[in-house]
Order: structure tokens, then C-alpha cells, then sequence
């Protein structure tokens, strides 16, 4: 019989909340009302509900998308943990047992999709067990293995690294959560400052709002967090200097948008089209004009001639798209990824490279 301890949970958080002696500066009553204002209450959310019709949260994906999944891995209900061992209960929010237990309480390391396991992440690891993605340069590296990077084939087919994927843009090159070209280095984990080195640190644990004023504390004279940066070189080729870092991540991205789309037209001969809101993302561009209307985002539409070095631009291009906040979470990483991406494409396509800056 399955244990979930959300009752002890609960009645955990309660008497912390209200035990005698203990300085408190929040209510169980604020605490709730944070959470519920937050993502991870959302019932409504495709996060939690995608799987209604079926009855029941596949085990691949329960440990993120239901409470139940979540305590099945943490081993919060007597089966082993790091694993799920049954498919989680559908309309099960992210709830308090899920990080209040005491096995999410003394998690301290977790293992990324490439293998790699990072430990001492403390507060950070009941998050970055769901905000890792599901791929790696090492899936992408064994699904293109073969001589020529430039043939369509039939095998190939759109990796995706998933959503809401900070710890792997955090944790940068030394997770490999992107696609990393073979003899590139890369940026390991972005550590920013000791007080600004978790993810609750920036961001408030039950709304997940981000704490905007202790970042313009620091950085002074911005009166907007998306105007920082400590990088100053033009690594878009645009040649202005003047907006934060985040422009230039979007300058990139929307270059590599367009040598994706000349790629597939010239060498693998087909137009493609991205639908940032439909799985799986990449369609054929039935007209070529550049747009992807409703009627070809759908899944029989997906993109089919995939050549090697396609896939991986691809890959990186959903990597960045997919972590609205890589421009804080590891700018240099997301740059890297990108302007190695656009590099790769312009051996095959007239993209003018001359003007970017690698970090």
C-alpha cells in the first residue's frame, strides 16, 4: 500500500510554523496565499492536466507533473528513491509535502540527463530535480553519429529538451545540457554572488516571483533587471552595446532563426517553420513564407528531413527558446550555444559570422 505522507507533511509545516519560541516573520495563512498565486498551484495548468484523459501521470513523467510522482522518487512513500515506480495520480498539483518532507528536506544532489550528478545544491534540489530538462549533448551526439552532417535521414527526428529548463542553462557546460560542439569549451555553472547563488535566492519559493530590487541593489544605475549586463562585447554583430545582455542573446537567437530556416530550404530541401506553443515545435513550411499558421502546426506536420547539423542548431535553438531566463541563469553559456550553432550553419549557408563575439 502507497504511503504519501502529505498529512505529516502538512501538520510539519503547520507546527514549524507555529512552534513556541521560534522567530517567525510569515503565516501558514501567507505561505498558502504565496503558493496559490504560483505556477506550482496551477490546476489548471497543461503542466498537471495534460494527462486527464488517460487517468493517470506516466511514471517518465509523474516525479514533475504530480504530487504523488514527486514523493514516489523522493522515496517519500516507502519505495526506493531516484525513481518512480508507479504513474502519479492526474489533478496533483506540485502541493507542500512535495519539497516539505524530509526527504526533499535532505536531498543535496541530483543526477542531469548526461549522467552527470551535481551535489551541495541544498534549497536548490528539489528544484533543479525538475528544472534539468530531459536532454543532453549526449543524446544529440548519439542520435546524428554517422559521417555526413549534411544528409537528410529518415531516422533523424526533432530532440527536445523539454521546458522550464534553468538548472541545465545554471549548471551550464558542466552538464551539458545543450548541444556542445565537439573541441568548443563552454561556460561550467554560472555562480553569480554567494548571495545570489540559488534559486531561492532570486526567487521567492511559493510565487517563484523573482526578488528584483536586491538585484538593483548591486547593479546601479538600471531600473529594469532585463537592462544588466556585465558583458560589453557586441556578440550580436549589431553593433550597439547599450541594452542588457538579454538583447544580445535575442539578436543571436533570431540569427540563428533565420540560418535554420536557409538551411532546410538550401540543403535539406524543404522549408521549415518553428511554432514556439506546438509540440514538436519544428513543421514544415508548407509555403515557405517564414510562418507557421495553426493549420500546419500540428503533429502530422512535424518536420521530417533532419539532417545531423540541422538537428543540433535545432536543438540549441529550443534550448535557449525554452529557458526565458538564460540571460540571467548563464548568459555566457547561452551565447556560446548559439553563436557555435550559427557557425556550424554558415559552413553550409551565407550567414556573416565576422561581426560576432564569442564569450
Amino acid at each position: 500500500m502507497r504511503k504519501f505522507r502529505l498529512i505529516s507533511g502538512l501538520v510539519g509545516i503547520i507546527i514549524a510554523a507555529a512552534a513556541p519560541g521560534v522567530a517567525q516573520d510569515f503565516s501558514l495563512s501567507e505561505v498558502t496565499e504565496a503558493w496559490l498565486m504560483g505556477p506550482h498551484s496551477d490546476y489548471h495548468s497543461p503542466s498537471f492536466t495534460h494527462w486527464n484523459e488517460d487517468g493517470e501521470v506516466p511514471p517518465a513523467c509523474a516525479a514533475c507533473h504530480s504530487e504523488t510522482g514527486m514523493l514516489d522518487w523522493l522515496g517519500a512513500d516507502d519505495t526506493p528513491a531516484l525513481s518512480v515506480e508507479h504513474p502519479g495520480t492526474i489533478n496533483t498539483v506540485i502541493g507542500c509535502a512535495s519539497c516539505h518532507v524530509s526527504e526533499a528536506q535532505t536531498l543535496d544532489a541530483v543526477t542531469f540527463p548526461s549522467g552527470v550528478t551535481i551535489g551541495g545544491l541544498g534549497g536548490s534540489a528539489t528544484c533543479t530535480m525538475c528544472h534539468q530538462g530531459r536532454a543532453s549533448t549526449d543524446r544529440v551526439l548519439t542520435a546524428t553519429d554517422g559521417p555526413d552532417l549534411d544528409a537528410v535521414s529518415p531516422d533523424l527526428g526533432f530532440i527536445n529538451v523539454h521546458y522550464a529548463i534553468a538548472a541545465a542553462l545554471m549548471h551550464g557546460g558542466d552538464v551539458r545540457g545543450g548541444f556542445q560542439y565537439p573541441g568548443r569549451a563552454y561556460a561550467g555553472r554560472f555562480a553569480h554572488v554567494p548571495s545570489a547563488g540559488t534559486c531561492v535566492a532570486c526567487h521567492e519559493p511559493h510565487t517563484t516571483d523573482v526578488e528584483t530590487q536586491r538585484c538593483l541593489a548591486c547593479h546601479e544605475g538600471v531600473n529594469d533587471i532585463r537592462s544588466i549586463r556585465t558583458r560589453h562585447a557586441d556578440f550580436d554583430g549589431d553593433g550597439l552595446v547599450s541594452g542588457g545582455i538579454r538583447v544580445e542573446i535575442e539578436g543571436l537567437h533570431s540569427i540563428l532563426g533565420t540560418a535554420i530556416a536557409d538551411y532546410a530550404r538550401e540543403v535539406a530541401e524543404a522549408p521549415i517553420g518553428y511554432a514556439s506553443e506546438s509540440f514538436p515545435y519544428f513543421f514544415a513550411d508548407s509555403d515557405d513564407d517564414g510562418t507557421i499558421v495553426p493549420e500546419e502546426a500540428i503533429f502530422p506536420n512535424r518536420y521530417a528531413s533532419w539532417t545531423p547539423r540541422l538537428l543540433m542548431a535545432a536543438y540549441n535553438y529550443q534550448v535557449v527558446a525554452k529557458d526565458g531566463g538564460a540571460w540571467v541563469h548563464n548568459p555566457a553559456y547561452a551565447i556560446q550555444l548559439l553563436h557555435d550553432s550559427i557557425e556550424s550553419l554558415s559552413e553550409r549557408v551565407e550567414v556573416d559570422i565576422g561581426a560576432l563575439t564569442r564569450p
